[in-house]
């Protein structure tokens, strides 16, 4: 069923989630702030009591004839509920935005990213659209700026932050960490293994939460930048005993000679916000509430010529949902 032109509904389908939650709020900012908004998710979260638009508002459950009439359909939750619901959300005529990961396989989604040359262009013929990770989006910002600087290998180490597996994730590292300083024994529902005061490569068997899936996915969306960059990126990552933001460090390999004036003027062009060598140290905690990646000063590796180090961070909640609403603002202008 065609939507009508002047619709002015808003979905939000995951809307109990830490994304989904950071979406409505951003939303209430932005020239959507008068529209129409419903909240969807899991038949876990029905029932929830919110707010949307300054009103009391209940988030419902799916159900038949839940996306009809939307304009616009935000899917922020798990991917599993994303893949379950995406086909009757584009049933229904809405254009629809995932930043679950779920469409990313989906014949004729547009990824974007919102670089110059990089997916910045949204195509207002599409109707499915995707938004990377804060992941995604370093890696793609990443091969964009260094391309131009001769890039000829690029591997990145990210830092997996416990707000990626929502509330649970950060109560259980709040818990854990507050049962180890009691010299208790640590609860481990979510993660099946210890995740304060621990780096890990992977997660207990039990755990629903997949570090190899994740990069699976980060993959996924480097892969759609690799084509117009023609470097393939090596990807690790690692689970950090942090609440909120990506860190990640990364190193490239250059086959034309650059300053380091000039390998920060690059990346400052390509979005990036350095931090300069003289401010306070570089961590997950300067990111946070922004939707900008920020990098510390790039270092040359004395022992390698052209062979340099970054470091850097992102809000793994902000920086996708307001790259979700930039994207909204270009299809409704």
């Amino acid at each position: 069923m065609p939507t009508p032109r002047d619709s002015q509904r808003i979905l939000i389908a995951g809307a109990s989630s830490l994304l989904g939650a950071e979406l409505k709020s951003l939303l209430e900012e932005s020239r959507f702030a008068g529209w129409d908004f419903s909240l969807l998710d899991e038949e876990v979260a029905a029932g929830t009591l919110t707010e949307a638009g300054g009103e009391p508002a209940v988030i419902q459950r799916v159900e038949e004839g839940s996306f009809s009439r939307a304009k616009l359909v935000f899917f922020t939750g798990s991917e599993a509920f994303a893949q379950r619901n995406l086909p009757a959300a584009r049933e229904s005529g809405a254009t629809v935005i995932d930043l679950s990961g779920a469409a990313l396989n989906v014949p004729g989604v547009q990824v974007w990213f919102a670089i110059d040359g990089v997916g910045h262009n949204a195509d207002k013929s599409k109707t499915l659209y995707a938004i990377p990770s804060a992941p995604g989006f370093a890696t793609a910002r990443l091969l964009d700026a260094l391309g131009r600087a001769g890039l000829f290998r690029l591997s990145l180490i990210f830092f997996r932050p416990v707000s990626e597996a929502g509330r649970p994730g950060i109560e259980e590292l709040e818990t854990q960490t507050t049962q180890l300083l009691c010299f208790q024994s640590t609860g481990q529902p979510v993660f099946d293994t210890q995740v304060a005061f621990n780096l890990l490569d992977r997660y207990g068997a039990a755990s629903r939460e997949n570090l190899q899936s994740v990069r699976a996915r980060i993959r996924r969306e480097a892969g759609i930048a690799v084509g117009r960059n023609l470097i393939e990126p090596s990807i690790q990552i690692l689970h950090a005993p942090v609440f909120y933001g990506y860190t990640f460090v990364a190193i490239a390999e250059l086959n034309a000679k650059q300053s380091k004036d000039a390998l920060v003027e690059i990346c400052r062009k390509s979005g990036f916000t350095l931090d300069s060598d003289t401010s306070s140290p570089l961590g997950n905690l300067n990111a946070t509430g922004d939707s900008a990646i920020h990098l510390a000063f790039p270092n040359n590796d004395s022992a390698q010529s052209g062979t340099w180090w970054f470091w850097g961070a992102a809000d793994n909640i902000r920086l996708p949902a307001a790259t979700a609403i930039k994207l909204a603002e270009k299809l409704v202008e």
